[in-house]
């Protein structure tokens, strides 16, 4: 196999990001001292990619000669021959050179690149970009849809597509032609780093952007209450976050986890997807893998971790009954697990997790739960009423030993009047969180009205 050849084998499952940065100088100078060692079958064979990507690349990289441009051929190929080894090669907005699709100019909304709209929903403070057909470029700002720029057009489906092609290398625009719709993470050298979406619709192609916060803010920063940073002293034990999508749970549970970095000389693990809060060791080992990037699963990379010698695991999202069960099972050995749920109080949370199981073994979950369990906190961000973006209403559920006799009881429906009468463990109900931001004068009634569960509570408040 030339080198060249592994070259952009290499470029291109860099660029893809199934290899990080690291990977890709070991395999490099690894394929350096056995040049007639496909990478396509080193990488698999190190398993840093899985079988259906080595396939992808096979069928998407033609070998030798002709058919592969040489180095010296390459835009982004390294000019000192000793450069290969030494870093990844230079890529643009996060793409492979030799796999971009040129795209027209007049084939762009308002001659607008990619990176132009993402920059315009950045400088907003929009939480995501939408680009759709039929629609004008829209961001969410404050939970809120709005155009994304003044005099925004409608796009085409010829606009989306061309903006589809304009960043998305070969074969990712293959997977998204098999499979009609892809997810990954894209970062933008000086801007950021978004999680991106891409579905074929009835009308064409459809893309959307969740900006990425790189930034921690502590738990004093979000106006956390002191019974969360309670949750992060434990040394095992479960923690559960909360909420619907965009409702900031994995912005508590990094102010939580980079808590513990500070106060605590542990080994962390994340497990998420994609990678968002980039954490700094202080006291602590951290180390942050990506779903689909790193590991194949959620529950690959947390069966993986426990022969890792951690003591926190983080885990963006608990997807499926695997992953449960190994959450649950993780939590009894001795971490603390904290992980997230779409759920919206701490009632349907234990419902949720439970429920998932078979029969057979939800009286033995039940009593696993209600042993591991530390705490579960509920979110909603809410906007204000100054218009000056959203706050946060929570529910807080902390175990004890009512609580767990409740949950192996299966009588889960009982625990909003166990949360009421724990105010004094620091535990509290969503419609109390809402009447107190009623009354503070930071939300109006009617925000909390649609939100609330016994809607009776929050009717005296409305004009």
């Amino acid at each position: 196999m030339t080198p060249e050849y592994n070259e952009y084998v290499l470029a291109t499952a860099y660029h893809s990001g199934w290899i990080t940065a690291e990977q890709y100088t070991t395999a490099a100078t690894a394929l350096q001292t056995m040049p007639h060692l496909s990478a396509i079958d080193f990488l698999h064979e190190q398993t840093l990619i899985t079988p259906e990507q080595a396939e992808g690349l096979r069928q998407a990289l033609q070998p030798p000669a002709n058919a592969v441009e040489t180095a010296s051929t390459r835009a982004d190929a390294p000019t000192d021959p000793g450069a290969t080894a030494a870093a990844p090669p230079a890529h643009e907005n996060g793409t492979a050179h030799a796999s971009r699709i040129e795209v027209a100019q007049n084939d762009l909304p308002a001659g607008l690149s990619i990176d132009d709209l993402l920059r315009l929903g950045v400088e907003a403070g929009a939480s995501d970009v939408h680009l759709g057909v039929s629609a004008p470029a829209l961001m969410r700002r404050h939970g809120i849809f709005m155009p994304l720029y003044e005099g925004a057009q409608e796009l085409t489906a010829s606009n989306t597509e061309a903006l589809a092609r304009s960043f998305l290398n070969e074969i990712q625009l293959r997977a998204l032609q098999d499979v009609q719709g892809i997810d990954f993470s894209r970062d933008v050298p000086g801007l950021g780093r978004f999680r991106a979406n891409v579905i074929r619709q009835r009308k064409g192609y459809d893309l959307v952007f969740r900006v990425v916060n790189t930034k921690v803010r502590s738990m004093t920063e979000l106006g956390l209450p002191d019974t969360l940073r309670a949750l992060t002293q434990y040394q095992n034990g479960l923690v559960l976050i909360t909420g619907t999508v965009g409702s900031g749970k994995s912005t508590t549970l990094a102010a939580m986890i980079d808590e513990i970095n500070h106060q605590r000389r542990d080994h962390i693990i994340t497990l998420e997807d994609p990678i968002e809060y980039v954490f700094t060791p202080a006291g602590c080992q951290i180390t942050q893998r990506e779903v689909h990037t790193h590991t194949e699963s959620f529950a690959a990379a947390l069966r993986a971790s426990l022969r890792e010698d951690p003591d926190v695991i983080m885990v963006g999202e608990m997807r499926s009954l695997e992953t449960m069960q190994l959450a649950i099972t993780a939590s009894e050995t001795g971490h603390l697990v904290m992980a997230t749920l779409h759920t919206n109080n701490a009632a349907r949370t234990l419902d949720r997790l439970l429920d998932a199981f078979p029969i057979e073994q939800q009286g033995q979950i039940r009593t696993m739960v209600s042993e591991s369990l530390r705490g579960i906190v509920s979110q909603q961000l809410i906007p204000r009423l100054d218009g000056g973006g959203r706050v946060m209403a929570l529910e807080i559920m902390v175990n004890t030993p009512a609580v767990a006799n409740l949950i192996r009881e299966a009588k889960t429906f009982m625990l909003p009047g166990i949360i009421q009468t724990g105010r004094k463990l620091g535990m509290k109900m969503m419609d109390d969180s809402l009447i107190e931001l009623i009354e503070s004068g930071t939300i109006s009634p009617h925000e909390a009205f649609d939100r609330a569960e016994q809607k009776k509570l929050i009717e005296p408040y409305l004009t």
